[in-house]
């Protein structure tokens, strides 16, 4: 079942960069902000990143961990966090399984050819795992600010 506004997400465990291995349970008492893009190392995606590395201090004040979703590998994953110095963990969605929990994949179109791909989204999850707000078909321009403010708006309760 796919997540909705103002119901608790299901629990999930998921590879992630660092050796580190994330779970929304082991999460309970933050804030998580959980932002899926199509693939690394490509300008709206390294982009849209680095949004999040610059605003990241913000987040942090505002009791919220970032975490960056994609179906690359984890050493695709760990180059591009590196790279890109990323204060934050990647998580690798090989099998689609966050993908499919939030309903991310989509058909896309590129030179005319329809394939299905990830749907540029951000969801924010309060401290006690329950859906807040989700963009969906994100324009990168102006999109880490907009979520870091609804974040912050959330941790003041």
């Amino acid at each position: 079942m796919a997540v909705a506004i103002d119901q608790p997400v299901a629990d999930f465990e998921v590879p992630a960069t660092s050796g580190q291995t994330v779970s929304l349970a082991a999460l309970k008492g933050k804030q998580v902000v959980i932002y899926f893009y199509p693939k690394d190392s490509t300008p709206g995606c390294t982009t849209e990143g680095q949004g999040f590395r610059d605003q990241y201090p913000q987040f942090v004040a505002a009791n919220t961990e970032v975490f960056g979703v994609s179906r690359d590998s984890l050493k695709s994953h760990e180059n591009f966090k590196c790279k890109q110095q990323f204060p934050f963990e990647l998580i690798s969605d090989k099998d689609e399984a966050l993908c499919q929990l939030f309903d991310v994949i989509k058909l896309k179109k590129l030179y005319g050819k329809e394939y299905m791909g990830v749907d540029r989204s951000t969801f924010l999850i309060d401290q006690h795992g329950v859906l807040r707000q989700e963009w969906r078909g994100v324009k990168v321009p102006g999109h880490v600010d907009a979520v870091l403010a609804a974040a912050q708006a959330l941790a003041k309760g």
